[in-house]
């Protein structure tokens, strides 16, 4: 079971590996949530990555319950 992501590069790695395993099990997954090009990068309160790794985290919980 991959971990929760925590930047987005493992969200990336995350999204393709259970991709890859829907795929060799002929499930079909929604899109993963997308890259937010908003940050301003000053470390805001509420970030849009903050939003993002937690949709990502969403996305991993029901591609794992897919899964089975």
């Amino acid at each position: 079971m991959p971990a929760r992501a925590t930047n987005a590069a493992s969200a990336q790695a995350m999204f393709a590996q259970l991709q890859q395993q829907a795929g060799a099990a002929g499930i079909t997954l929604r899109a993963p949530p997308p890259e937010p090009t908003s940050c301003c990068g000053r470390g805001c309160n509420g970030c849009v990555w903050e939003g993002f790794l937690d949709a990502a985290d969403y996305w991993r919980e029901e591609a794992l319950l897919q899964l089975g």
